[in-house]
């Protein structure tokens, strides 16, 4: 259908617990872990057995001519796509002021949810693809990929036709699923809510985001317009859209805590920190090449959201957070506006490339609209920034 109607309810929900505070959310994502957890090991331990080796001949299928399709690049467009499997275990860091001890908990459950995800990803994948053949999950819309895998796991009869061994466990992987999407928008609506709080505490975002709810002691205003925008974005935008816009977003952000890294250590070096990321520049630089690469591989409509987001952002740090931030003394006033503005103008001129590039792979006759709003915003953009422009360059003459 048109609307999402379950996808919004579950945003809802997970945003009214999220109001009433995090001890009794916390039980009940623990709740829904355990039986993820439980379910993905029982199909990798039943499934096991019929593995078939052939499935994987060859391992990785020659790319059809277009880039993201099989072969390597195919590879790397699967593993940006999926990239938001991973969105969780940097949202913990976000609870920091809500831990006993931030110091020795946040580095054990970031790198330790890390390491379990990774594994738990990994085994599963394996014995999903080994099961059922690659081919056998394409065109099975609204069906999930697992379910296809089960419905492997049996013995055939005299015609070919194969009879599941356990038809229960796809219910039981279906209840999962749903379930397991309430964690992670659980995480996400968290750690969002976190981040607004304190950016809303040192003025980059008005004081609604950082009030405090006198019972809950939660911040219940920020819970409140996400369910609201999150909720609407659940409804109507379409899972592949919200998926490649995650994975983008994602990717972007931690090439920017990458470069962060690079940036703090060097100049804050006698900075006291709780967890000091080791073999620097190594392993910033390579985090930041990885993602980088991952994210040349999403399609280009993805680059042109993400561009547009990125300048939404932009006009609310330039036209509210430049004003009102309390970390505006330690940063030159007109060197800061020159690059806000100048940021600005290339993230506009960006939307444009982006836009022709998805033109000359896709076509106009696809995503018509999102065409027209990226020229319309980048034309816009660019006008407003160069306005800012030359108002500093008046004022610095006068």
């Amino acid at each position: 259908g048109i609307v999402n109607i379950p996808a919004a309810l579950i945003v809802v929900l997970m945003s009214i617990f999220l109001i009433r505070g995090t001890e009794g959310s916390s039980i009940f994502n623990g709740f829904i872990v355990f039986l993820k957890v439980a379910v993905i090991l029982i199909f990798v331990v039943l499934g096991w057995k019929y593995i078939n080796a052939e499935n994987y001949v060859p391992y990785i299928p020659a790319n059809t001519g277009t880039l993201g399709e099989f072969g390597f690049s195919g590879v790397l467009r699967g593993a940006a796509i999926v990239f938001f499997a991973f969105l969780g275990f940097d949202a913990v860091s976000t609870a920091a002021q809500e831990t006993k001890n931030p110091k020795r908990d946040m580095p054990v459950g970031i790198l330790g949810s890390l390491l379990i995800c990774t594994i738990l990803y990994m085994v599963f994948a394996y014995v999903m693809t080994g099961v059922a053949h690659y081919s056998d999950f394409a065109g099975q819309q609204g069906i999930a990929p697992v379910a296809v895998a089960i419905d492997h796991m049996g013995h055939a009869d005299a015609t070919g036709v194969i009879h599941p061994d356990y038809p229960w466990l796809n219910r039981a992987i279906v209840l999962a699923i749903l379930f397991g999407y309430c964690s992670v928008i659980m995480v996400t609506l968290l750690g969002q809510s976190r981040v607004f709080l304190s950016m809303s505490r040192d003025g980059l975002l008005p004081p609604f985001f950082s009030k405090i709810h006198e019972k809950y002691r939660t911040p219940a205003h920020s819970n409140l317009l996400f369910m609201v925008i999150v909720g609407g974005l659940a409804a109507f935008v379409p899972a592949r859209v919200a998926g490649e816009m995650t994975s983008i977003g994602t990717l972007f952000a931690f090439t920017l805590v990458c470069a962060a890294v690079l940036i703090v250590r060097k100049s804050m070096p006698d900075v006291h920190r709780a967890f000091k990321t080791p073999f620097v520049p190594t392993v910033p630089i390579l985090g930041i090449l990885t993602c980088l690469c991952m994210m040349l591989f999403l399609p280009a409509d993805t680059w042109i959201r993400l561009v547009l987001w990125m300048l939404i952002g932009l006009d609310v740090y330039a036209c509210y957070g430049v004003k009102h931030s309390k970390l505006e003394h330690n940063v030159k006033r007109r060197k800061g506006l020159t690059i806000l503005n100048m940021t600005g103008i290339a993230l506009s001129v960006l939307s444009v490339i982006t836009g022709l590039w998805h033109q000359q792979t896709v076509g106009w006759e696809e995503d018509k609209t999102l065409l027209a709003i990226s020229f319309v915003f980048a034309f816009t953009h660019c006008a407003f920034y160069m306005v800012r422009i030359w108002k500093q360059t008046s004022e610095k003459k006068k």
